[in-house]
Formats: structure tokens, C-alpha cells, sequence
């Protein structure tokens, strides 16, 4: 009966936090341990937890992806009112094909924590294993990435086939 209740509240678990995009765990100030999408303004001994949803996207990656995912993470940082620039900074690392995390700054703890890490609260930013990129700038992020081992542009890979529509029973086909 355990392990019946502790699947079913894992898969949920994973559905929620697919739903949710972040899933944050917290203490009260009575001890009790929260989850949920947003921590209580009182909450003390917050964690983003992390879930990999689709943890198999890796294996579509070329070898040199996924070495250089391994040595030299990437992520994004984005926040309220980026605006253009963000969407230029994804654009960018998605027509590159290079895998990258995207955590957006919402919560003070957030900001504090990513000024701690990069030395700056400018966005977007990119972090390249411990390396970070304040501003997005094309030319110095594609020169930090070639370092770490991503490709300079995203693998081709062949569309799976789409069957030929069935011709209609009403229309004649027409012969050259």
C-alpha cells in the first residue's frame, strides 16, 4: 500500500511541477514542510526544486553538445520587463541548437542570489559553466561558447516523413 501511495504522489508530483513550471519547497515557522509554485512570505529553508521532465532529450544531441552540457552547463537568466532583449537571447541560443536552462528572477532571494553568483543584476545574462555573460551580446556570447565545445550551429536533422494525403474520392486525379 506504501509504495501505491508513494508512486501516485510522485506522478503527480511530476505533473505539477510540469504544470507549474517551478516548484519550490519550504519550512514554516511551526516546522511543517510546503511545496508548491511560490514560497509563503514567511517561509524559511527555501529550495527550487528541479525536475527534468524529458530527461531523454540528451541522447538527440550530437556528442559535442552533450560533452560540452556536461563540462559547461548553460544557462539563461531572464526577469520582469526584459522585453526584446530576452526573446533576442533565446532566439539566439535556440537557432544555435545549444541546450540551456532558463531561470527567470522574480523573488528578492533570486536576484540577491544571482548578484551573488555573477557580480551584477543586469539581464538577460548567461552563465557558461562558472563563466558569465552580463548583457546579451551576440558576438561575445558566440565566442564563449565556441570555447566551451558547442557547435557553431544547430545539427541538421532529416523532418520524419509526412505520409501523402489520401486523395479525395470526389476529385479526379489529374494526369499530366
Amino acid at each position: 500500500m506504501g509504495r501505491i501511495t508513494w508512486f501516485i504522489s510522485a506522478a503527480l508530483l511530476a505533473a505539477m511541477s510540469a504544470q507549474a513550471g517551478e516548484l519550490y519547497r519550504w519550512v514554516d515557522a511551526q516546522g511543517k514542510v510546503h511545496y508548491g509554485d511560490r514560497p509563503a512570505l514567511d517561509a524559511t529553508q527555501v529550495e527550487e526544486k528541479k525536475f527534468h521532465i524529458n530527461a531523454s532529450s540528451d541522447e538527440n544531441l550530437p556528442y559535442a553538445a552533450r560533452r560540452a552540457r556536461e563540462r559547461f552547463p548553460v544557462t539563461l537568466y531572464v526577469g520582469e520587463g526584459c522585453g526584446s532583449a530576452c526573446d533576442e537571447a533565446r532566439a539566439y541560443l535556440n537557432k544555435r541548437g545549444i541546450p540551456f536552462d532558463e531561470q527567470k528572477l522574480v523573488m528578492k532571494e533570486e536576484i540577491d542570489a544571482f548578484k551573488a553568483k555573477s557580480g551584477s543584476d543586469q539581464i538577460p545574462s548567461l552563465s557558461v559553466g562558472k563563466n558569465f555573460l552580463i548583457g546579451y551580446s551576440s558576438a561575445s556570447w558566440a565566442s564563449e561558447l565556441d570555447v566551451a565545445g558547442y557547435p557553431a550551429t544547430a545539427p541538421y536533422r532529416a523532418p520524419k516523413p509526412t505520409p501523402a494525403p489520401a486523395p479525395s474520392s470526389d476529385v479526379a486525379p489529374v494526369v499530366p
